[in-house]
């Protein structure tokens, strides 16, 4: 350590308006004795502890009384050297206490350092921020207590014992560098002190973010060249180490910057910039640089989670660094914050886009679900999760319906099931983009039967997925009952075309007598038109189970008992004409029945229907 001249805090000079009445001969012999004692004692304590030729330090610190002792005779030291400024400023005693004390120094510098390394395990971010939040120092916390009472410290022992061993430790060591810290600082060696903490604490930041995964060299220009594989898997880590670095590193090494060196908030701020703002700015740079990056629809959801890791840190964020010195992380986060918000609103005004422009022309064998309503609604349910972000970041930012829409599309402004908040409102808006896109694809069926049934098998399946997942908080019952409502619709407008030959191939009024060739002709026409229906309808499809059973039944009420009902009053009189000629009747009631269970699984058909003699189908 370099030798030190006298330090400015001993030349105050006195007031030019407060002159000092000469002290007596006798009050200053007195005055100087209790000095020069003092500086007996210091030379005496510190030339014992002197380890200028000792490589093996055996630490002051591990007996308190020396401790003590050492800390209390810099203190009687520094008010000897003050005197002989004021009293003997060329007196070669105070060039003999300005070396002791910087033989203390030293001594002081090398316990520092030691106790900061010995200590690393005791002193990490972790332990640290886990006993300082729940529970107050209850060991020796400042130089100055250093010189209390016995019974004061016997007390503080005491308290000691009711405290884990770890912990324990962790307080020692805190107390006695917050001690040192004073001595030196008082003493005008902050220089010294802060460097040894800024060295040793800066490489375990530094370590425990390397750990954690953050990458300082990650700049822009290398993530933008990135696969998405890839800089997907280093978002992921990145999620995993933010909160753990804020909470825990960043946090824990705040509180050790204000333990060690609470007497100077400017010594403070220095030194907690210098540890942990380089590495600060690395991790909030990180989802900046990332939002920066190609927009694409299947990120967003990547860009959300930053988003919402960052927000909900932000509270840490700025307490943490509330210096003005880390200024620059504050902003860092809240331009990360500003970015990912601006990306996230562009990404969802493209996903808008993307639907609008889908010119698929290929339509779903059988009229199942289009990949549009799957990836679309998906999609959208998984947005849903993220509604208190989206409201965040869409605050400034209000959805205007289109004017040509109908207000009752979100339900009644009056009731409680309807669409209220804007993030709600622009959800609905993009499943409505979506489902008249559905509109033109079902035009490009041949059969219009079939396309009221890829209809209703499309908007079952997005009412399912509103009913399974968040939509149906954001959305409300009134939107879930109206396109219920409108699935029912598109099934009954499939049964009435699709099956409107067979119904119209049996006689209207059931009671009236029907001549003898009038029967035969209606059990023909029966036989062909549902014979065609069938064959034209095994291969559709009804994904949904209860969509499924909903249409067999009602299929089943409309044609079954008008049919059972001209069956029995004609089926066997026919029957007893058919066993010497043409046979009219080929099915049964019960082979109805049948059929249309075995209906709606996307069967491939085998060419013709068999005749009554078929048993039973698959169950509803």
């Amino acid at each position: 350590m370099p030798r030190k001249g006298m330090r400015s805090i001993f030349f105050k000079s006195p007031s030019p308006t407060r002159m000092t009445p000469p002290s007596s001969p006798l009050h200053h012999t007195f005055s100087e004795s209790l000095m020069e004692e003092n500086i007996e004692v210091a030379q005496f304590i510190i030339t014992k502890w002197d380890s200028s030729h000792d490589d093996n330090l055996v630490s002051l610190f591990s007996d308190k009384d020396e401790a003590r002792q050492y800390l209390g005779s810099i203190k009687g030291l520094q008010k000897a050297m003050k005197y002989l400024v004021l009293h003997q400023s060329n007196s070669e005693k105070l060039v003999r206490a300005q070396l002791l004390m910087q033989t203390a120094m030293k001594r002081l510098q090398k316990e520092f350092y030691q106790i900061l390394k010995s200590n690393r395990d005791y002193l990490d971010p972790e332990s640290v921020s886990a006993h300082s939040s729940s529970r107050p120092s209850v060991s020796r916390s400042s130089f100055s207590e250093f010189e209390e009472e016995e019974e004061e410290e016997d007390e503080s022992e005491n308290e000691n014992n009711s405290v884990p061993e770890v912990e324990r430790a962790s307080l020692a060591a805190m107390a006695d560098l917050r001690a040192i810290a004073e001595a030196m600082i008082s003493a005008g060696y902050a220089k010294e002190c802060i460097k040894v903490y800024k060295i040793i604490r800066k490489s375990i930041v530094d370590e425990a973010l390397y750990h954690l995964g953050v990458e300082r060299e990650l700049t822009f220009q290398k993530i933008q060249k990135m696969e998405w594989e890839v800089l997907e898997f280093k978002i992921k880590n990145w999620l995993s180490a933010v909160k753990m670095a804020v909470k825990t590193l960043f946090y824990g090494e705040r509180l050790l910057c204000d333990q060690v060196f609470s007497v100077s908030a400017a010594i403070r701020e220095s030194c907690f910039t210098e540890i942990s703002k380089e590495g600060a700015l690395a991790l909030f740079g990180f989802p900046e640089n990332v939002a920066k990056c190609k927009k694409t629809p299947e990120k967003l959801f990547r860009m959300l989670d930053l988003y919402e890791a960052v927000s909900g840190l932000w509270p840490e964020v700025e307490s943490i660094f509330s210096f003005e010195s880390t200024s620059a992380v504050r902003e860092t986060a809240v331009n990360s914050l500003i970015k990912l918000g601006d990306t996230v609103r562009t990404m969802l005004m493209d996903f808008e886009t993307a639907i609008q422009k889908d010119s698929s022309k290929t339509t779903v064998p059988g009229g199942g679900i289009h990949p549009l309503t799957r990836y679309v609604m998906n999609y959208i349910s998984f947005l849903a999760d993220y509604c208190g972000i989206l409201s965040d970041i869409f605050a400034d930012w209000p959805f205007t319906v289109p004017s040509a829409l109908p207000e009752s599309y979100f339900g009644s402004p009056d009731s409680e099931g309807s669409i209220s908040s804007p993030i709600s409102v622009r959800l609905a808006w993009l499943i409505l983009v979506m489902l008249c896109k559905l509109d033109g694809k079902a035009a490009m069926y041949k059969d219009v039967p079939l396309s009221y049934l890829f209809l209703a098998n499309n908007l079952q399946y997005v009412t399912e997925k509103v009913r399974q997942s968040n939509l149906k908080f954001l959305l409300g019952d009134d939107w879930l009952r109206n396109h219920e409502l409108k699935v029912k619709q598109y099934a009954e407008n499939y049964e009435k075309i699709g099956w409107s030959k067979v119904l119209a191939s049996l006689p209207e009024n059931q009671t009236a007598e029907i001549p003898a060739d009038r029967v035969n002709d209606h059990f023909k026409k029966f036989n062909s038109a549902f014979e065609e229906a069938y064959m034209k309808q095994i291969s559709w499809v009804v994904p949904d189970p209860k969509l499924r059973y909903h249409i067999k039944i009602s299929m089943a009420r409309r044609i079954i008992p008008i049919y059972k009902e001209f069956y029995e009053a004609y089926g066997g009189v026919q029957m007893k004409k058919e066993m010497w000629g043409e046979p009219f009747i080929r099915f049964t009631p019960d082979d109805l029945g049948n059929y249309l269970s075995d209906m709606f699984y996307g069967s491939k058909s085998s060419g013709s229907v068999s005749s009554s003699s078929r048993g039973g189908g698959r169950s509803h």
